[in-house]
């Protein structure tokens, strides 16, 4: 079992930059690939960013390539996404997720959820 505390959220205006942390206990961190996704009002929860185990490879949301960066310290048993230039339509709640036979984009695919983290961007 994994429990995944997301934190960092919060209010930013527009152009701003803020940092998640997606931080796991229990079973070995380094061993599960992790995702960010998030969900906007009325809207379906969607893929934002993915990392593997070792951090070598990553993929990214078009609408967040070059702005957003994913990365993890797997000695801290953490996941971070770094948001720059922070547009309103960022503005969702995010979750990080961890599962160990993901495929980046896939929902279905990751095992464990945290409970979310707010973020909200005014123009």
């Amino acid at each position: 079992q994994v429990q995944l505390v997301e934190s960092g959220g919060g209010l930013v205006q527009a152009g701003g930059s803020l940092r998640l942390s997606c931080t796991a206990s229990g079973r070995t961190f380094s061993t599960y690939g992790v995702g960010w996704f998030r969900q906007a009002s009325g809207k379906e929860r969607e893929f934002v960013a993915g990392i593997n185990r070792n951090g070598a490879t990553t993929s990214y949301a078009n609408s967040v390539k070059g702005r957003f960066t994913i990365s993890r310290d797997n000695a801290k048993n953490t996941a971070y996404l770094q948001m720059n230039s922070l547009k309103h339509e960022d503005t969702a709640v995010y979750y990080c997720a961890t599962g160990l036979r993901f495929s980046f984009g896939v929902k279905a695919s990751y095992d464990y959820w945290g409970q979310g983290t707010q973020v909200t961007v005014s123009s």
